[in-house]
This record gives C-alpha cells, sequence and structure tokens, in this order.
C-alpha cells in the first residue's frame, strides 16, 4: 500500500514537471515503471516532428531586391566533413554567391563557409566553388533560360532537410533602378500600414 501511495505521488510530480530521483528500497522497480508509464506518456504527448521539414540555415534577402525570381530550384550540394559541421551550425554567407553552368554541371561561386574550429587542417578554402546536384533535365533548362533569355541563377538560401544541406536557387532577371524604387516605396507603405493598424488597436 505505502509502495503503491508513494509510486503514484512520483507520476503526480513527474506529471507537473518535477525531476524525480529514486532512492531506497524497491528504487530498481519504480525506476522500471517509471520508464515504463512516465516516460512513454511524456513521448507520446509530445507533436511528432515532419522529417520533411526544412530548416533554415541562411538567407540570401538582396536576390530578391537584385532580381525578378521567375522560377525555383532545390539543390543538393557536394560538401566535405568539416563544411558540413560548419552549415550545421549555421555559419554560411551568401551575400556574395553566384550560380553557373559549366561543362553541363551547375557550380556554386563564392558562397562564404566559415571554417569549422575543430578542423585543423582538414578545413579547406571557405569561398571555392562546390558542385550543385540537379537532375540533367533541370540543367539542360537552366542552361537554355539562361543562354537564350539571360536569366541569372542566384542561391536564395541554404537549408537543412534529412540531415543533407541543400540550396534553394532562383533563375530570375535582373532588376532595373526604378524596380527597385517601386519595391522600397511599396514596402515602405506596407510597414506604415502595419504600424497605424498597430496604434489603432
Amino acid at each position: 500500500m505505502r509502495c503503491a501511495a508513494r509510486t503514484g505521488a512520483i507520476a503526480k510530480r513527474a506529471a507537473r514537471g518535477a525531476v524525480v530521483v529514486l532512492r531506497g528500497a524497491g528504487s530498481r522497480a519504480r525506476a522500471r515503471w517509471y520508464n515504463r508509464r512516465v516516460k512513454k506518456t511524456k513521448a507520446d504527448n509530445q507533436p511528432a516532428q515532419d522529417p520533411n521539414a526544412k530548416r533554415p540555415v541562411a538567407s540570401n534577402r538582396r536576390a530578391r531586391h537584385e532580381y525578378h525570381i521567375t522560377d525555383t530550384y532545390d539543390a543538393g550540394i557536394a560538401l566535405v566533413g568539416t563544411e558540413v559541421k560548419s552549415v550545421r551550425l549555421g555559419r554560411v554567407n551568401l551575400q556574395d554567391a553566384f550560380a553557373k553552368v559549366e561543362s553541363g554541371e551547375v557550380w556554386l561561386h563564392n558562397m562564404h563557409v566559415a571554417p569549422y574550429d575543430q578542423g585543423s587542417h582538414w578545413n579547406v578554402d571557405p569561398r571555392r566553388k562546390r558542385k550543385l546536384l540537379l537532375h540533367r533535365h533541370e540543367i539542360e533548362r537552366l542552361r537554355g533560360q539562361m543562354e537564350q533569355k539571360g536569366y541569372a541563377l542566384v542561391p536564395l538560401g541554404v537549408y537543412l532537410q534529412r540531415g543533407y544541406a541543400k540550396v534553394e536557387l532562383g533563375l530570375g532577371q535582373g532588376k532595373k533602378l526604378y524596380d527597385k524604387r517601386q519595391d522600397i516605396a511599396r514596402r515602405d507603405a506596407e510597414r506604415e500600414q502595419r504600424r497605424e493598424m498597430s496604434t489603432r488597436g
């Protein structure tokens, strides 16, 4: 009876999120019960995470300001071990990065991946060109658009999906100066409208 009462008290404390320390006689049995019941209940109550969810690592905010993006592509990227660790830490900069089709392959230039602190001699050039992984028909379509219409291929962001680093590419045309001014004016107007609505609320 005493053991059952104590077990019930442990369950209530665990439900409130308290740290439970199991001591004394019968602690092994109570530990087995705790692992079977309480931990399983906590795991069941947690929302299931989507394995295909994208975790953003870096974004190129200037790209949409400088270009009219007409189409986007998701590409894998060939990285070495220390680069993967730096990407997972978010130490990526896309500010001056661009992509080109060369010899039937797509290459990403000028993306800065900071050297990994514990990488020592395994670290590579932070701005080396890196191969992007796309299907053959996607590469041919990109090459045709870039040659015929003069489109540019710019990286919009880097994200992690299922443990792999990927790049979101944008295919678009450079904006004229008046286009940029219109975008700035539109954003200022939207910002002012949101400010007015917040003050009224």
